[in-house]
């Protein structure tokens, strides 16, 4: 009989480790960004071009903070600006 593994029982596990944790973190809060970043341009019916055009900076810009790359606070500033939202910055 063949054993299953849960992926939870296993991130549990791997967060236990100091070093897996801090970068499951960062990676964890970039991705969040990204999703929100998308969510609010899907929810006003927007391209990411469109979303670039708005906040004159290339539509290259917008994929890679999609994809959880590049992005700084500056960046998301002017694109929830732009949108019409506000930026939350939360540390907890």
């Amino acid at each position: 009989m063949k054993n299953n593994i849960s992926f939870d029982s296993e991130l549990k596990k791997d967060l236990k480790n100091p070093e897996f944790k801090k970068e499951f973190d960062k990676y964890n809060d970039q991705m969040n960004s990204a999703v929100a970043l998308l969510t609010a341009r899907e929810e006003l019916g927007w391209t990411q071009s469109e979303l670039a055009q708005k906040a004159h900076m290339p539509q290259s810009t917008i994929a890679r903070i999609e994809t959880g790359h590049n992005i700084s606070v500056d960046k998301l500033s002017i694109l929830a600006s732009v949108m019409g939202k506000k930026l939350k910055i939360s540390i907890s």
